[in-house]
């Protein structure tokens, strides 16, 4: 099947039990045993659960993946990621993630004999140059969050298959409908299934691919043992968003072509960060490399203007966390996101406390820039 038809169609996309449609919410934390001796399928909801499979097969099958486990968060899939590895091992991990990666690897890894060095992945001699012995993975996101930075994944993965070195995506801000990082080398992708999968901003889910059995088994072994599994009614949920995945991505990629053209020529704005953009040093990657260049959009106001002032005003848009909904959402890293990365090295990763990250929703493209528009004006 193709992409589309493979959203309504993949994975468990009917009930065994009844030929249902839509896969149902089995709440159930148990499962009886008609003997002692009796080999089920089902035991317990931590380890299994019906509805949460029928997600994890989805996701295996978007991704391409041998499969996939689904968790209660993005942060808690990350965390079972980086418990495949052990005291004194070594991660290369990319320079921009997610400030909730940041604090997952620096404050709570770090404290289990965790090892990671910070590369700007972009740059294939600094990852080249941080592989020593221990080095175990590297870990990287692309597009990066906030500052939307590509990097080559079929160069990297190259790179760490040479190495012995395992290859992990967070694809969040491309989702699978623009990107398959498992089909460019890598070895497992995560996802924040809060964000486009999901789609509207209804639940908190976290997504990890395995894309060979040795990594499924142990990730399943991790998920079981440290328990942070998606509940049934999330699950139910995030396979409902998903379906429209692809729908939703041609409104939001619209959308994102007509905010970006307003912004470029707007004096209000100095600088504008896409991976779409002509402009951008790293756009003859992410032209190969993904599908289309998604929806997510960061700029920085002209030098006399204030971050704060112009979020405060505006009225459709909402001033929140996340991203990918389909409403539209801006945010201030330095404030928000980013919060838990110390201002020194945030501005060392040229996250400034002016950087603006926009998440372009499925409105009426109309309302969307007329709501900045009026914004921007009333800076003046």
């Amino acid at each position: 099947m193709k992409f589309n038809s493979k959203l309504i169609h993949g994975g468990i996309s009917e009930d065994e039990a009844t030929g249902a449609v839509s896969i149902p919410v089995y709440r159930a934390s148990t499962y009886h045993k008609p003997f002692l001796s009796s080999n089920l399928k089902w035991e317990y909801s931590r380890s299994g659960n019906p509805t949460r499979a029928a997600l994890e097969s989805l996701m295996a099958d978007l991704e391409n993946g041998t499969a996939a486990f689904a968790f209660s968060s993005g942060s808690a899939a990350i965390h079972a990621v980086f418990s495949l590895f052990s005291a004194g091992d070594e991660i290369i991990i990319g320079k921009d993630v997610y400030g909730g990666t940041f604090r997952l690897a620096n404050q709570v890894m770090k404290r289990f004999g965790l090892k990671f060095t910070v590369v700007d992945t972009r740059k294939l001699d600094e990852v080249l140059a941080a592989i020593k012995p221990g080095v175990k993975a590297i870990y990287l996101e692309t597009p990066t969050n906030p500052l939307l930075e590509v990097s080559d994944l079929a160069a990297i993965a190259k790179i760490a298959q040479e190495n012995n070195m395992l290859m992990i995506v967070d694809n969040t801000f491309a989702s699978p409908y623009n990107q398959k990082p498992l089909e460019l080398g890598a070895d497992i992708v995560v996802h924040s299934g809060t964000k486009y999968l999901g789609g509207h901003s209804d639940l908190v889910a976290g997504i990890a691919v395995a894309k060979d059995e040795k990594i499924a088994e142990k990730l399943a072994f991790l998920q079981n043992s440290i328990g942070s599994v998606l509940s049934p009614d999330d699950s139910w949920l995030l396979m409902r968003g998903i379906k429209t995945l692809g729908a939703r991505m041609r409104i939001h990629e619209e959308n994102a072509q007509a905010v970006i053209a307003y912004l470029l020529q707007s004096k209000y704005v100095k600088k504008v960060l896409y991976p779409g953009l002509k402009t951008n040093p790293s756009f003859e990657i992410a032209k190969k490399q993904m599908k289309g260049f998604g929806a997510m959009i960061s700029f920085e106001l002209a030098d006399e203007y204030q971050a704060a002032d112009f979020v405060n005003k505006l009225r459709m848009i909402s001033l929140a966390e996340s991203l990918g909904g389909i409403e539209s959402l801006i945010e201030v890293p330095a404030v928000m996101t980013h919060g838990a990365i110390p201002r020194e090295i945030r501005l060392k990763n040229s996250i400034s406390d002016g950087l603006i990250r926009l998440s372009v929703g499925i409105e009426d493209k109309e309302d969307i820039i007329a709501d900045l528009d009026q914004a921007f004006k009333n800076l003046d």
